[in-house]
């Protein structure tokens, strides 16, 4: 097993590799375009190349430099599209019959999160909510199925869409139940989750092959693709896409801008 470190080594030594390779090709060719009247040699081509490639690795802070100044590029890049898509995608997202609404279904500020039953980190994730909730009347919650783990955490978001069309007052109640069991779910740990809370199993399994179990998960899918989500726990807020387990504060934070954004209007 590779460890943290150890990856982030390696991925720096990969991406080096790759600024080295694109600084060798790509200054001899702008030396060339500025300066066409006076083009290089091959052999002259090779001894410059020589020259950029022994000032980087005389110095290597600059490879990581520049690898910080495409990362922040990309993640402005990333945020814009983001943005652009959660404006278009608006409502599907807060309107959608296909999402559970959870705190005050009139809240003047939504949360949509995006989840998988068998995501850890959404596990350590459900206090957070369930805190932000108890602490925020104004909270709006929209929780979308996004089983992205395996064909268990599938099985387990259909039997939850079930939950959703048969018993929707005990959806939280199930989702709470599930989310904070021991184990892998999956079809039959979702199913004990929702005997559990008082759901008859029976009226769960007359649901299995009902389109709109597919067609949910379906939505979500298409929605997570087009705002580029690469993992669970992910949330939208505002017109801001929140990635990752961030922690009842930075959510909070995203909650609080988006009150002052709309306040603003």
């Amino acid at each position: 097993m590779f460890s943290p470190t150890g990856l982030a080594r390696t991925g720096f030594r990969h991406l080096a590799a790759r600024l080295s390779a694109l600084a060798l090709a790509a200054v001899p060719a702008f030396f060339l375009a500025a300066s066409p009247a006076a083009a290089f040699t091959d052999a002259e081509k090779k001894e410059l190349g020589g020259i950029i490639r022994e000032y980087l690795i005389q110095n290597p802070e600059v490879l990581q430099e520049a690898i910080s100044v495409l990362e922040s590029r990309q993640m402005v890049a990333d945020a814009s599209q983001r943005s652009k898509a959660v404006a278009e995608l608006k409502p599907l997202l807060l309107s959608s019959p296909r999402g559970i609404v959870a705190g005050n279904p009139q809240g003047d500020v939504t949360l949509v999160e995006f989840f998988d039953y068998n995501c850890g980190y959404c596990k350590k994730a459900l206090s957070d909510l369930q805190d932000l909730i108890k602490q925020d009347p104004k909270l709006r919650v929209v929780l979308k199925e996004f089983p992205v783990l395996g064909q268990g955490s599938v099985e387990a978001a259909q039997v939850a869409v079930a939950v959703r069309m048969v018993a929707p007052e005990k959806y939280m109640a199930f989702h709470q139940a599930l989310l904070s069991g021991r184990g892998q779910a999956d079809r039959a740990k979702a199913l004990a989750a929702a005997k559990e809370v008082g759901i008859d199993p029976a009226l769960i399994q007359k649901q299995a092959t009902s389109p709109e179990l597919n067609a949910t998960l379906d939505e979500s899918m298409k929605i997570a693709e087009a705002l580029s989500l690469n993992g669970t726990p992910s949330y939208v807020v505002g017109d801001q896409v929140v990635i990752g387990a961030v922690g009842f504060d930075k959510l909070k934070a995203a909650i609080a801008e988006a009150r002052s954004k709309q306040a603003g209007k």
